[in-house]
């Protein structure tokens, strides 16, 4: 098991939740995901990050699947203007690589919003810290455990 996958694994468990990690074989877009899953698209939380330009800091945004992240009203939500996060920024901020970005778990606590959207359903899929895993959460633990804050981020 990669170290980043135990990670997720880890704080999912010190949260109290024993949730299902499934691997998946190669999928490189959130329909891929819900198609190997087996639920919509939009239930996909898909972790977009950039990087905080007065701050210089990863700021997280939890998209779902079907929506695009709107740059300006990213910014807005994130009190400050918002550029491209490297994969150094990355890696050293959330512990993961681009591509299996997960929501929790992260190697500091960065500055998180969740798209409205993936608050409508029952359970979302995340990526578990590797571009091959994904785990399904309640969307109020996704929350809890991300420190999201709920904001209109989407075009």
């Amino acid at each position: 098991m990669s170290k980043s996958l135990a990670r997720v694994e880890a704080a999912l468990k010190d949260a109290g939740l024993n949730t299902e990690i499934r691997e998946m074989d190669d999928t490189r877009t959130a329909a891929d995901a819900a198609a190997a899953v087996g639920c919509e698209i939009d239930q996909i939380a898909k972790s977009i990050i950039f990087k905080g330009e007065e701050d210089g800091h990863a700021v997280l945004f939890l998209t779902a699947g079907g929506n695009r992240v709107d740059p300006a009203k990213a910014e807005q939500a994130a009190g400050q203007p918002l550029g491209k996060a490297d994969a150094a920024l990355i890696r050293l901020e959330t512990g993961f690589a681009i591509g299996g970005v997960a929501p929790v778990g992260h190697l500091r606590d960065i500055a998180a919003f969740i798209d409205p959207r993936l608050l409508e359903f029952d359970v979302v899929w995340a990526a578990a810290g590797t571009p091959r895993h994904v785990f399904a959460i309640i969307p109020d633990d996704l929350v809890r455990l991300s420190g999201a804050t709920s904001a209109d981020f989407t075009s």
